[in-house]
């Protein structure tokens, strides 16, 4: 067992974040999740925020995560078809040939890649 229950421990960089998904045992021998967020603060340090997941709630907590990315990559995928038919619209009004459309990536084929 590693540091303090550590049984896993991931890192995700971002541009100007980073995630750590932990995986720990506490002293009673419950495991749980820890996600942590950490930020740069522009006067210099970090800002950290932590949400602890016990195995037991997980299940619970993945269904609601889950219905909550259906939600997002529907408006995502509508705010895209609403914003190339706009762009296309106005390529008609001025005369000029419609833009082609880029392609939307999903985000559970991102998160997979990583």
């Amino acid at each position: 067992m590693g540091i303090r229950g550590e049984l896993f421990s991931k890192k995700v960089l971002l541009q100007n974040r980073s995630y750590f998904f932990n995986v720990k045992e506490n002293r009673r021998g419950d495991l749980y999740l820890n996600i942590v967020e950490s930020k740069n603060k522009d006067e210099g340090g970090f800002e950290r925020q932590s949400v602890i997941l016990f195995a037991d709630d997980l299940q619970e907590f993945l269904r609601g995560f889950d219905e909550s990315l259906r939600v997002l990559e529907k408006a995502v995928h509508e705010k895209h078809r609403a914003s190339f038919s706009e762009r296309k619209r106005a390529d008609q009004a001025s005369g000029g040939k419609p833009k082609q459309e880029r392609s939307v990536k999903v985000f559970r084929k991102k998160s997979r890649e990583t």
